[in-house]
Parts: structure tokens; C-alpha cells; sequence
């Protein structure tokens, strides 16, 4: 008999056994390698502060620089180090900014990006700058010194002196290290690179855990952590593309289909008498999105399958219906599940499905549209908003530009032809073809229905693209089959990869990612390492796990995204174990009805335009930064924001049935218990910094706090809830936790 040559003592495989499903749960976050090093800018030897940079060529203008400064529009070369690429990463994935005398930050751009030669520090690579700012600003940078900083994958260096036309000036230089001000109190945070060393099992990479949570559901829970803690992200992903959608306990409202007359007295709700409590409810139920809205927020706060939702909200402000003009509920309902259905699907069919989709129809008009009366609305919005968008764009979604301009997508020849594929197709009514019709509604279940004699069947050209798929349509076909050419002719067009995969990240981790982040991305829209396009599940784990999406400590301040008014709602009350008003059932996940909510700027299934709540392209006015959802941040919707975090904070939303069941409230046991374990408030604070705010709450915020909790008496012992609502309210309604990062 042959022995094994690793026999081992029966105790010794028990606890060599064990020790490695430690390993194997308690760190399998391992699999993320969360943190990239840290930008460094090479300084002059004999000027720490000054950065050192080289003219590669003078000003294309006429401008002159004094000794010692750089011209503006000259190309110069910085040095960059302490970065470790990934195989293709190269100049989009930086981005170089400056700060002049009058506090305003401009950015320049990022020409190349080479491996330094010479005397330069080897793995230092050289850094290609113009000196011209990217952001349209009127005025350019002021004359003299600027602070200058490069970031990468969400991590900024520390800033420099640059002289910029002359040197000298106002300006002066960071008092902290700037690669640090933004990384809060996260203890892992060694600003070097390096693996986090920390032996607390539960704390290791927590930041990055909480990060991924906001990015991948409607908020983080101490059970959620601890699940991906134990199980790795890739797991968990695994899980969540496996999940049965709707939650079981939480399905799908089921209304039936009424009349678009809601006094109809057999299909509508006339049969009640008006007033009444069963008109009411009848009127609440069928004709507005109040059990869409009841519906979204449960699953959102206690439904597994949390990744599908997040991913087909995301959606649902791409291909936008909004029940501004949709009737009824279940129109709404029947939309929104051709978005789940394909959340971790093939956007091809997702493109197909929604064109069927009756809300669509009705909404954009193509359930309308007809040879002779044909409707251009469907046909223009599937290229500018669902697909390829107004401009020509490089793989890693910058404009490609042709004397200076940006090179149009398409022009209005263009979208004539679609419009004409798309003529013919209306709600669909004959039995022998629509289960769902019925008697008195129109039928907003079954796909639309093509009558071919209402059917454009003249010669088409379409979408015009190097190896362009089915550019130009023959005369006399069915319908059916022009839709499928037309359908393939967009979403082979090379722009639908970058174009999407960026409203993706903008929807679910970062406002302005950079063009080598939405470069991968679309790499992998257009082929998921099988040859196959558009896969969904694969585009959407690429997202998550990408490295400008990891990391325990996010430094660049320009990185991450202003929380949407659902996200702000939901990540807040589920970090408290959103509950019912009394505290003793969950939510009715009645949120959105009243002006509480509504008053932030977002009435979820209500979108004021096809264009979504904001648009995707907004800049922040005075900054170089896109921020979406900065159009709706206005002085009242930053007081609605405030006034929600109070309400939800000190008080509840109280239960008042038929519309409201049972209410919401929060859970802050826990925080009131912390609070009198520790009258200093140090413990309370540090608590809700790594419960809401994954550590990177700064030193200042901090302190602010600490002062306004220990200014409520310690005396009587009902003051320890009133600190942790103190505490609480501060944390959510600060800047530093309305923005994810």
C-alpha cells in the first residue's frame, strides 16, 4: 500500500482544516485587492513644493512665460510615480487639475503617458500636459503660481507649484498633505498601496465593503457586510445573478387593467360612489404609482435579490417611462419588468422588449405611429438617450472630433428612416394573439402588435458606421423583420458600448469616471471574453469590481457622486433597521407619496421628461466636474434633504391607513446603547463614522460633532438617545456623507 507523503495526526488535519475555512470565510474579500497606490509627484530637489516639469514645446499662441513658469498652452511633461498599471492603462486614466490664487480649479489634459528614461527614478513614468483647461471656463487660470495635483482611480497626489505664465503670487501651500485630506479617520489607510496588515477580521477592508454596498444595493446593513465579509464579492455576485426576482414575500403589484376613463362604471372605478373610501383606494391603486412606489421601497429595504433592483433602477433612468403620461399602475408594472428581466441579460434584448413595451409606446408615441401619420419621438430618443447619442465616441467615450467639432451620430434623414421601420405597431387587441386582452381597458400586458398595412414598407438607410450591420433596408418587408434589422443595424453601432457602460457608472459608482474606466467597461459591452456583445451580467460585474470602483479610502475629492434622493432615503434608513412606526413590523415602504420626500427633487416612476430627473452630461457650475444629480440640488431641495434626515431622525413617518399601514421609522437602540457606554461621545461618533460613512469622516466633521453631543447633558438617562440622534441627524444631513464616495 502506498502512504501519502502529507500524512498528517488526525488533531493536526482537524485544525489545519479549520484554520483554512477561516481563511476561506473570515477573509475572502481577498479576491478584491482593494487599494491601488497612491500618486506621487516628483518635486524638484532643491523645492519639495515645486513640481518638476519640463517644456516639451512653447505656447501654440503668442503668449510668453517668465523663467522659471510655463506659458499657457505649452505641453510640458510631470513625473508621476508610486502607480501600478493595469495591461493597456495608459494616459485616460489620469487626470491632472490646478488651483489658482482665486480658489478655482481648472483641469488640464492628459496628452501621454510613458515610462520615464534618463536619471528619473525608475517605474517613474512621464506625464504629457497642455496647459490649456478642458472645462470651457471664460477666464483661464491666473497668472503665477497654481497648486497642482494628478489623480488616478479615485486617489489624488499631493499638490505641487506649477509656475503658470509667471511664478510667484497669492497662493499658498497645503497646510496637510492633500493626498491625505480626504481619506477621513479609515485607520487601513497607509497611503502606499499596500495590502491592509489590520488583524480585526471584521474591520479588514470594511470601507471597501461599504462602498461596494452603496454601489450594488440600496444601502449597507450590518448583515450584508457580514455576508461579504465572509464570502467575497465575486460570491456574492455569483449569488445575486442567481436570485429569484421580486422577493417572494414582496411580489409584483397585480392590479388588472382598467378603462383610461377612471369613472367607467363597469371597467374603471365608477362603480364606487365618489367620495368614498373604496373609490379612493380604487383611484390610489389603479390610476396612480402609489404600488409601484409601495412595491420599489420594500424590496428596495428587504429583498435579496438587492443587485437586480439597484441595476434595474439604473435602468429605468436610461430608458425612461415616467407616469406623468402612464395611467395606471399596472402599465408601470409591466414595464418595469422587461428592466429586471434583462438587468443581468442581453441589452440587445432589453432593446427589443422595451420597444415593444406598451408604456413605452404610449409614452414615446410609436403605439401611435403610422404610414401616414408617422411619429418621430420613439424613433429619435432609442439613438440620443437608449444607445449611440448625439456624437461620435472614441471606445473609451470621448467625442471624436473632426476640425475642432464634435462628428454627429446621425442627422435627421436618419432618424426619418427609423421612424418610418417603426410605423405600424399598436396596442395589442386581437384575441387570437393577446392573452391579456381585456374587456374595456386597453391592453398594456402583451407586446405591441404590428398591423403591416399600417407599415412603412418604402427602402430605408440607416445608422451609417465602419462595418456597418444592415445600413440600408430593402423595400416591401414585414415589419417585424425591418424592426429586428433596424434593431441590429444600432446595437452593432461602436458607440452603444461606451455609451452605455458610462451611464451605467455614473448610475452606480462615480459621476465623471475617467475615459480608461469607461474604456474597460465598454470593452467588455462589446465582448464578454465568449464573443459576446452586450452581456449585461458581465458589464455590471465589471463595474463593481473594477479598481476605480475599489478601494478602502477614495482621496480625490472629485471622485464618487452626490446620493440621488432614493438612494439618500434608502441608505440612510437602512442603516438603522428601517422598521414600522412602531418599531414591531418592517416598513410599509410608504416613503414617496408626500411632500417629505417629493420635495427633494425625485418622485420615483415620475420622471418629469424622457430625459430622466437630471441629465448625464450636467456640469457643476463654477467646476470642471460632472455631477447629474446636482441638477436637482437647489436651495430647496438641500433644505428637503435636511428636513427629511430630522423627521426620519427625531420622529417617524407616522402610520394613517388606508395609505399609509403602517409607517417607518428607525432603529437607534444600538446608538443610544453606545452612547451611554461612553459619555465622551468619542464611541457614538466613531460608531456612525464606520456604520454610515465606511471611516472617512474628517477630523473637523469629527470634532463639530463631538461638540454638539456633549452639549446635551449627560443627565438623565433619556439624554443618551437624544446624543444619538444628535449624532445621527449631523451625520446625514452633512456634505461629507450626501456625497457616496
Amino acid at each position: 500500500m502506498v502512504q501519502s507523503k502529507s500524512h498528517l495526526p488526525r488533531r493536526a488535519l482537524i485544525l489545519f482544516i479549520a484554520v483554512n475555512l477561516f481563511v476561506l470565510t473570515a477573509f475572502a474579500q481577498i479576491d478584491t485587492d482593494p487599494n491601488s497606490p497612491v500618486p506621487v509627484l516628483l518635486s524638484a530637489a532643491d523645492s519639495p513644493t515645486r513640481v518638476i516639469a519640463e517644456r516639451v514645446s512653447k505656447s501654440a499662441g503668442t503668449a510668453k512665460a517668465a523663467p522659471g513658469a510655463f506659458a499657457p498652452n505649452s505641453l510640458i511633461i510631470l513625473y508621476v510615480g508610486n502607480i501600478r498599471l493595469l495591461e493597456g492603462e495608459g494616459a485616460n486614466a489620469f487626470r491632472v487639475y490646478a488651483q489658482d490664487s482665486t480658489g478655482r480649479e481648472y483641469r488640464f489634459p492628459v496628452l501621454d503617458l510613458q515610462p520615464a528614461s534618463g536619471e528619473v527614478a525608475k517605474g517613474t513614468y512621464a506625464m504629457k500636459v497642455r496647459l490649456r483647461d478642458v472645462t470651457g471656463y471664460d477666464e483661464p487660470p491666473a497668472f503665477g503660481d497654481l497648486l497642482v495635483r494628478v489623480s488616478w482611480r479615485g486617489l489624488t497626489s499631493d499638490r505641487l507649484r506649477l509656475g503658470y505664465g509667471t511664478t510667484g503670487g497669492d497662493i499658498k501651500d497645503d497646510s496637510t498633505p492633500y493626498s491625505t485630506r480626504y481619506a477621513g479617520s479609515n485607520d487601513l489607510f497607509k497611503g502606499g498601496g499596500d495590502v491592509p496588515t489590520n488583524d480585526i477580521v471584521g474591520y479588514r477592508w470594511s470601507g471597501d465593503r461599504a462602498r461596494f454596498l452603496e454601489q450594488a444595493t440600496f444601502g449597507s446593513t450590518p448583515a450584508l457586510d457580514t455576508r461579504i465579509r465572509r464570502t467575497g464579492m465575486r460570491v456574492w455576485l455569483g449569488e445575486q445573478f442567481e436570485a429569484p426576482y421580486p422577493t417572494a414575500s414582496n411580489p409584483y403589484p397585480n392590479f388588472p387593467l382598467k378603462s383610461t376613463d377612471a369613472q367607467n362604471a363597469t371597467a374603471g372605478c365608477g362603480m364606487f360612489v365618489n367620495p368614498s373610501a373604496e373609490y379612493s383606494v380604487c383611484i390610489r391603486d389603479h390610476y396612480t404609482m402609489y404600488p409601484m412606489q409601495k412595491w420599489f421601497f420594500t424590496e428596495a429595504f428587504y429583498g435579496e435579490p438587492q443587485l437586480r433592483h439597484r441595476v434595474a433602477w439604473s435602468l429605468s433612468q436610461i430608458w425612461v417611462v415616467s407616469g406623468v403620461d402612464t395611467q395606471q399602475s399596472r402599465w408601470m408594472t409591466e414595464y418595469h419588468k422587461v428592466l429586471s428581466a434583462n438587468a443581468f441579460g442581453n441589452y440587445r434584448t432589453l432593446m427589443k422588449q422595451m420597444t415593444l413595451n406598451p408604456a413605452m409606446g404610449n409614452y414615446l408615441d410609436m403605439a401611435r405611429s403610422t404610414k401616414n401619420n408617422p411619429n418621430e419621438n420613439y424613433a429619435r430618443e432609442i439613438l440620443q438617450l437608449f444607445s449611440v447619442g448625439l456624437f461620435m465616441l472614441n471606445p473609451d467615450g470621448t467625442l471624436q472630433m473632426s476640425g475642432g467639432s464634435p462628428i454627429p451620430t446621425y442627422d435627421q434623414n436618419t432618424v426619418n428612416a427609423f421612424t418610418k421601420v417603426l410605423t405600424g405597431f399598436g396596442l395589442c387587441e386581437t384575441t387570437a394573439s393577446c392573452p391579456n386582452r381585456a374587456l374595456g381597458a386597453p391592453n398594456f400586458i402583451d407586446p405591441l402588435l404590428l398591423n403591416q398595412n399600417n407599415h412603412d414598407i418604402t427602402a430605408k438607410t440607416l445608422l451609417n458606421y465602419p462595418g456597418a450591420v444592415n445600413q440600408n433596408i430593402a423595400a416591401g418587408l414585414n415589419g417585424n423583420v425591418e424592426m429586428d434589422l433596424a434593431l441590429d443595424n444600432i446595437f452593432n453601432h461602436p458607440n452603444v458600448g461606451p455609451f452605455v457602460s458610462r451611464l451605467l457608472i455614473q448610475h452606480m459608482v462615480t459621476s465623471d469616471p475617467t475615459p480608461a474606466y469607461v474604456g474597460r467597461i465598454a470593452a467588455v459591452f462589446n465582448n464578454n471574453g465568449f464573443s459576446v456583445r452586450g452581456d449585461l451580467k458581465a458589464v455590471v460585474k465589471a463595474i463593481l469590481l473594477d479598481p476605480e470602483a475599489r478601494g478602502d479610502v477614495k482621496t480625490d475629492p472629485n471622485y464618487g457622486k452626490l446620493r440621488e434622493p432614493v438612494q439618500l432615503a434608502t441608505n440612510f434608513l437602512k442603516a438603522f433597521n428601517v422598521r414600522s412606526a412602531d418599531g414591531l413590523l418592517p416598513s410599509d415602504g410608504v416613503i414617496a407619496t408626500g411632500s417629505l420626500f417629493l420635495n427633494m427633487g425625485q418622485n420615483p416612476f415620475n420622471a418629469p421628461t424622457v430625459f430622466n430627473y437630471y441629465s448625464p452630461d450636467y456640469v457643476i457650475p463654477g467646476t470642471a466636474l460632472n455631477g447629474p444629480e446636482f441638477g436637482i440640488m437647489t436651495t430647496s431641495t438641500s433644505i428637503a434633504r435636511a428636513n427629511y434626515g430630522n423627521t426620519m431622525t427625531f420622529s417617524r413617518i407616522a402610520a394613517a391607513p388606508p395609505n399609509i399601514p403602517l409607517g417607518t421609522s428607525i432603529d437607534l437602540a444600538e446608538m443610544e446603547a453606545i452612547a451611554a457606554s461612553d459619555l465622551s461621545g468619542n464611541l457614538l461618533v466613531d460608531a456612525l463614522n464606520r456604520r454610515m460613512m465606511h471611516s472617512t469622516m474628517s477630523a473637523g466633521m469629527k470634532n463639530a460633532i463631538l461638540t454638539a453631543v456633549t452639549a446635551i447633558p449627560p443627565t438623565p438617562a433619556t439624554n443618551m438617545l437624544a446624543r444619538a440622534r444628535q449624532a445621527v441627524y449631523l451625520v446625514a444631513t452633512s456634505s461629507q456623507y450626501q456625497v457616496q464616495r
